[in-house]
């Protein structure tokens, strides 16, 4: 298909941005508009840029008016500190959807919708199945927090599909995004020089490297294909490897004081381990990535270790004198009924 135009929310992000740019050297794309309400951080070659709020009606103007036939939605973000508090992040994520979703009601362009959601919306507990597919349900629904917005915007997806029949829905559920340029909950608490763990957990990790990223979307764009899909790369790696491959030392830590020390880290702007995020990091999650195959027919160039493995080898090992983190760290932990000293991990060893 030629002659297309697409707009891309959520530009002024770095996966934003790079979408962005990826779309605009598709030959089939003839024009690509980046919105979002600041400046994208880097080039965005030839990528239109257009400041726009999608939580204000304005949008439908920029959709109508550039006579867009393609919408990405990148624009929900994971954690409050990048947009400034919790309710201002619920706001970009929920209230800008729905008004996005009501701008793409309206326009009569509009053929087609590609929204990135994420597998948080499966949740993590202790009854979660060994691989959710698409159609299973979260054992636990999400009550606050970015899962809680993430399952509220597929909702509003689903009943936009109903609504505009005539338009291709099509929502990949990632895995978590990492790679050498990505910063996200996630990369941030792996970037710790100490890494906290969850004693007598070892959760199952999924990844999905930054360019499959950027395939799979304009993949989706190219392939035109409805339906929601789970996309990430082959395998899963426990935390207990992912440390190995880091060398970077680990401290198992009881439950209240992982919760607690999240906390700490988030008031200093060090990493941001939301609730959500701490039940991941202590039971893991995996996914059935067979329908992204057979249906959407996509394949990840990169499989769950090899991304991370690229990722690992931008960073400094910090497996060497580690005191005075470890005081840093037991500073700030909340007291528990166990006089135990938490048990240092050093990386090293094979990673069976």
């Amino acid at each position: 298909m030629s002659g297309r135009t697409v707009l891309v929310t959520g530009v002024s992000r770095d996966l934003g941005r790079s979408c962005a740019r990826s779309l605009a050297s598709d030959p089939s794309v003839d024009r690509v508009i980046g919105v979002d309400v600041m400046p994208p951080r880097g080039d965005i070659g030839d990528v239109q840029f257009v400041r726009a709020d999608i939580r204000n009606p304005v949008i439908a103007k920029v959709i109508a008016r550039e006579d867009v036939d393609t919408v990405v939605h990148m624009s929900v973000i994971a954690t409050p500190g990048s947009a400034g508090a919790r309710g201002t992040m619920k706001e970009l994520n929920v209230i800008g959807t729905m008004q996005l979703l009501a701008a793409c009601q309206k326009a009569e362009s509009l053929r087609q919708l590609v929204v990135k959601s994420t597998t948080t919306v499966y949740g993590a507990s202790n009854r979660d199945p060994a691989m959710f597919t698409e159609d299973l349900e979260p054992r636990r629904p999400a009550r606050t927090g970015y899962s809680k917005d993430v399952a509220e915007v597929e909702a509003y997806v689903r009943g936009f599909a109903r609504r505009r029949p005539d338009v291709t829905v099509t929502t990949l559920r990632c895995a978590n995004v990492i790679g050498p340029r990505v910063v996200s909950p996630v990369t941030s608490y792996f970037r710790l020089p100490v890494i906290p763990t969850v004693l007598g957990f070892d959760p199952r990790l999924q990844f999905l490297h930054e360019h499959d990223l950027n395939r799979v979307l304009r993949h989706a764009v190219g392939a035109g294909i409805h339906g929601t899909f789970n996309i990430a790369g082959d395998g899963v790696l426990m935390l207990s490897q992912a440390l190995r491959r880091l060398q970077r030392p680990g401290v198992p830590l009881p439950g209240i004081a992982f919760g607690g020390l999240g906390s700490a880290l988030r008031s200093a702007r060090t990493a941001d381990l939301s609730p959500e995020l701490v039940q991941f990091l202590t039971y893991g999650r995996g996914v059935d990535t067979s329908r992204m195959r057979a249906e959407l027919g996509f394949e990840p160039r990169y499989s769950t270790a090899e991304a991370f493995d690229e990722f690992a080898s931008t960073l400094p090992p910090t497996g060497g004198r580690t005191e005075r983190l470890l005081a840093a760290v037991a500073e700030r932990l909340p007291e528990v009924n166990d006089d135990r000293p938490p048990a240092l991990t050093l990386a090293g060893g094979s990673d069976g």
